[in-house]
């Protein structure tokens, strides 16, 4: 479904002039600030849009557990194994929240899976970046899941009501995994010298690829402004990242660690910090498919997926079979 909607789907903002009346009707709730339920009309365009941002956002899960999923039997004591094996258990819970979303709006979680295998469907950049040591998961529950919670927050407001329902339970759970992450790091970094180093390190390869994963600068960004206009997205990518970089500056510094890049500096007038923007070339190489590990993650998934493939057919028979029961009983 969505394959075939995205070859039409509108380019630019709609202009309320241009619109029908049923979508001027549509755009009307929008501004009132109501949820649009799946059996309400919609545009083609605002429900390929809204496909194509939860289907994406339930591959990040589903691929983020691949990073920290060989690393649960090399934590370094019990107590961050169960932790870790708790968090990557609910990464995946979040992907079938996110994928059932995805299906209220007309679209198999099959056919979406087939999209990301084929490269038609992205997911987050920063999970085709290595997890090279313990500071790295640190970093990643901190710093990858922090930059998550700050986007997802903004997405319990989105227009769309299954999506900001399934984020008010993520965004609980998330919450758990950035305090796990920090504290893994504070260990690190209140450690041993080398240790301290290991977590200076992670920082300072994790910071740009993080500040990444809120999408290219608003000028850039090619859905931003007509997902904004139908409250799919309530914040820009920019005004995310700085919301960012303000509160993980402060963490940084009680840390005692160095900040991650020199551009890095509080300015009193506008009552933010100035930072660098990260390498927007790297960004989109990545994007290709060109990362440091996006054929790795790519052949994981597909493996596992041809690898389950036995027990979704089972079942698929045994809820075919139940049904048959029920029916002959009626």
């Amino acid at each position: 479904m969505y394959a075939q909607m995205i070859k039409t789907a509108h380019s630019g903002v709609h202009k309320r002039e241009d619109m029908t009346e049923q979508e001027r009707a549509f755009q009307d709730r929008i501004d009132a600030g109501e949820k649009i339920e799946p059996r309400d009309w919609m545009p083609d365009d605002y429900r390929a849009t809204l496909i194509r941002q939860i289907g994406q956002h339930a591959h990040s899960e589903v691929v983020g557990q691949l990073p920290e999923g060989n690393w649960i039997t090399r934590a370094p004591t019990l107590e961050r194994k169960a932790i870790l094996l708790a968090k990557v258990q609910d990464e995946a819970g979040h992907g079938l929240y996110l994928y059932s979303a995805a299906e209220t709006l007309g679209e198999s979680r099959d056919e979406l899976v087939r999209l990301l295998h084929e490269g038609r469907m992205k997911y987050s950049s920063i999970f085709n970046y290595p997890t090279l040591n313990w500071a790295d998961i640190g970093a990643v529950g901190w710093l990858v899941d922090g930059a998550a919670i700050v986007n997802q927050v903004a997405l319990q407001r989105t227009s769309y009501g299954p999506y900001s329902r399934a984020m008010v339970r993520i965004c609980k759970e998330e919450s758990f995994h950035a305090r796990q992450g920090y504290s893994a790091f504070m260990a690190m970094a209140l450690g041993t010298p080398e240790q301290k180093r290991m977590a200076q390190d992670a920082l300072n390869r994790m910071w740009f690829p993080c500040l990444m994963m809120f999408g290219p600068s608003d000028k850039d960004s090619v859905h931003s402004e007509q997902s904004m206009a139908w409250k799919i997205k309530v914040a820009t990518n920019d005004e995310l990242r700085q919301k960012y970089v303000d509160q993980t500056i402060p963490q940084i510094e009680y840390l005692g660690l160095d900040l991650p890049e020199a551009g890095i500096v509080w300015n009193e007038a506008r009552g933010h910090y100035d930072f660098d923007m990260p390498d927007w070339s790297e960004f989109f190489n990545v994007l290709k498919g060109n990362g440091p590990c996006n054929s790795d993650r790519m052949a994981d998934r597909v493996n596992a997926w041809e690898d389950g493939a036995w027990f979704r057919d089972g079942l698929m028979a045994h809820a075919r079979k139940a049904r048959a029961r029920k029916m002959a009983a009626e």
